[in-house]
């Protein structure tokens, strides 16, 4: 589908102004997004389009503050509010005030293409878009208005876009590296059967893709039991899982479901190691009766270090969350956030560099750069769309005393099979 060009013809006649209202039915923009867009450069003689004005720049957020995520989309609008704060304390980006309009969406999808149709018409912009099943819905939108788009989400059918940037790993890949450290550290070997827990949607479907492909290389035997987000209660999981006599098991879900599993799982006696995809795991787990279970058994891998982690620039986003959002926990979101925010502003700072902070122009420059590192965790490609960001993965594990009740395990590393992994899933 050729995207759909939403900036008004470039003519300084009043015809342009006339023509506004009848290209809002076509593309969908308001007029205040059209004047935005329109062909003028500003006073400084940057080019300018929707969510663009000489004094701001309009970046949109698509949380979840009052879903299942709740929690993640707090921590991330905090953390991403905390880096806007920061940048507009230095002078802002091409000395513009950044601004980040926030609309919850519930991990409701229907509301979330309704926002998106309020809160597209005035961004350039959107650091935050949180669930595979929203972003499903929303990439040819996204792609037509040519808004670049960090997902909260890391499904690969989000590759190949130019205007979305899946960051860091993709769910299939942190799989391929979970079967390794299983292989590697929890004497899991050739013949084994593995078990994995994954959801029904796009989020499981391509963590299932990465452990079979995985397993099978490894000669290992994979029982996969699909659940939907509302499931809390996994006894009869673990029941089918231990009839298979899995030797482990893998999960690709959300925090309820993995303490559900991991405390169901050792109340039964089934006590083997559990890796978990990131959004599976939360600090608050450790506040729960699972959390023995938890500490003893379970593995996380992410794209992302642990918010504990010793790298400086982690440190420092710590120790500055800390003081101005002193309620809060300092969890995984909040690194996810900042990170995408971090690199948003990057991604802006060369774009004005360029003389242009229309739309198109943000994401030309997102993908001009191969090499991008803001010192929270590894560098990030962005010049092939069809790949990941990056194909390194850590592995953590729950520790109730640790900041964001996690601590590293392994530090970043491409797992053994990636790279053939890559190249047959792009023939």
């Amino acid at each position: 589908m050729k995207p759909t060009h939403h900036t008004a013809p470039r003519t300084r006649t009043l015809l342009a102004t006339a023509l506004a209202a009848l290209l809002l039915a076509g593309t969908g923009c308001s007029s205040k997004a059209d004047s935005a867009g329109s062909t003028s450069d500003g006073a400084d003689g940057i080019k300018t389009g929707p969510g663009v004005t000489g004094k701001t720049i309009r970046l949109g957020a698509l949380t979840d503050l009052t879903g299942p995520y709740a929690t993640l989309g707090k921590s991330i609008v905090q953390a991403q509010q905390m880096w806007a704060d920061e940048v507009n304390a230095r002078g802002g980006i091409c000395d513009r005030r950044v601004e980040i309009v926030v609309k919850d969406h519930g991990y409701d999808v229907q509301k979330a293409v309704t926002a998106y149709a309020d809160l597209s018409q005035d961004v350039v912009a959107l650091p935050q878009v949180i669930g595979s099943p929203v972003m499903a819905a929303l990439l040819d939108d996204i792609e037509r208005d040519k808004v670049l788009t960090f997902p909260q989400a890391w499904a690969a059918s989000l590759l190949d876009r130019d205007a979305v940037q899946v960051l860091g790993t993709t769910y299939d890949i942190d799989m391929i590296a979970a079967v390794d450290f299983l292989t590697r550290t929890k004497g899991i070997a050739k013949g084994d059967t593995i078990g994995h827990v994954y959801f029904e949607g796009d989020y499981g479907a391509n963590a299932l893709e990465g452990s079979r492909w995985a397993a099978k290389k490894a000669g290992l035997k994979l029982a996969g039991q699909k659940i939907k987000a509302t499931d809390t209660d996994l006894s009869a999981q673990v029941s089918a899982l231990r009839k298979e006599g899995v030797k482990a098991i893998l999960i690709s879900a959300g925090p309820a479901q993995t303490a559900s599993l991991v405390g169901v799982a050792a109340s039964r006696g089934l006590k083997v190691p559990v890796v978990s995809s990131a959004p599976g795991y939360a600090p608050q787990l450790m506040k729960t009766p699972a959390a023995p279970a938890l500490a003893a058994m379970l593995n996380v891998v992410s794209a992302a270090p642990a918010v504990s982690s010793d790298l400086a620039g982690v440190r420092k986003m710590v120790a500055a969350y800390k003081k101005k959002y002193p309620d809060s926990l300092v969890d995984s979101g909040v690194l996810s956030g900042y990170n995408a925010a971090q690199l948003m502003g990057t991604d802006l700072k060369k774009a004005c560099e360029n003389g242009s902070l229309a739309r198109e122009d943000v994401v030309k420059a997102h993908r001009s750069q191969s090499g991008v590192d803001v010192g929270l965790g590894t560098a990030q490609n962005f010049s092939d769309k069809a790949q990941p960001a990056n194909t390194s993965t850590y592995v953590h594990k729950p520790d109730a005393k640790a900041v964001g009740a996690a601590v590293n395990v392994e530090d970043a590393h491409t797992a053994p099979g990636v790279e053939q992994y890559l190249a047959s899933r792009t023939r």
